[in-house]
């Protein structure tokens, strides 16, 4: 399955997410904000990197950014619960796969990141 890099700063979101995408088959990397993102990133391979927009010391739409530019054809998939966050987002369509409003249940996310991974 494919190895997922979490980057969320609610413990409750991110235990959520983790396990959910554990039980699908996937390794998956939980950080909480976009600078560990970009170390996890730096230490390993990833297929998809699934992060949250509001977060500290990096937020999600600069973390895609710098993903985009130095890592082109890396899968990213957003979720915020903040809708003018969302928006943000929709500015990096060709960067991002899309943009999951919170809350989302199981079945939605799960199906998200598969869409995400199987997308060209």
């Amino acid at each position: 399955m494919a190895r997922i890099l979490l980057a969320e700063d609610d413990n409750a979101v991110s235990a959520f997410v983790l396990r959910a995408l554990q039980l699908r088959g996937h390794h998956v990397t939980a950080v909480s904000d976009g600078l560990a993102a970009l170390d996890a990133l730096a230490a390993d391979p990833f297929d998809l990197l699934v992060t949250d927009i509001v977060m500290p010391g990096m937020d999600g739409i600069a973390l895609a950014l710098k993903v985009g530019r130095d890592r082109p054809g890396m899968k990213i998939l957003m979720m915020s619960g903040y809708a003018h966050e969302r928006q943000r987002a929709h500015n990096l369509e060709a960067l991002i796969h899309k943009v999951l409003p919170k809350p989302f249940s199981l079945d939605e996310i799960c199906t998200a990141v598969e869409e995400a991974l199987a997308a060209p």
